[in-house]
């Protein structure tokens, strides 16, 4: 068994994990309304975590989406592996980013004292 062949397969096996937290992820937020996984940041959610929960809900559903139908096309032998492994890798990197970007901007950078006080009040 060569290495690429392995690699593939994790790949493509990997895409059935994904799709499923993604999806579950998304109907939690989107449908029954649970914000506790909504733009994260060091394990915290923002202070108003409904305003990123259309965002964050969005990024994870079309991550799964994507990840669904990249896994039906690859059974159907629709899709050849350049494009199908292409689809996996920018998916894959975008929802990263995009968790990112949301994160970062559901809990702004504070500067100076205001930080100081902030974490006062906190502790």
């Amino acid at each position: 068994m060569h290495i690429s062949l392995v690699i593939t397969w994790i790949l493509f096996l990997a895409l059935f994990p994904m799709a499923f937290f993604w999806l579950r992820r998304a109907w939690r937020i989107l449908k029954l309304k649970d914000y506790s996984e909504v733009a994260l940041k060091r394990g915290e959610t923002p202070a108003d975590p409904a305003r990123w929960a259309p965002y964050t809900g969005a990024v994870n559903l079309a991550a799964g989406a994507v990840a669904v139908i990249t896994i039906i096309g690859v059974l159907l032998a629709l899709l050849s592996y350049e494009t199908w492994s292409a689809m996996v890798g920018v998916t894959l990197w975008m929802k990263v980013f995009a968790d990112f970007v949301i994160s970062r901007q559901a809990h702004p950078f504070q500067f100076g004292k205001n930080k100081k006080a902030a974490q006062a009040k906190e502790g």
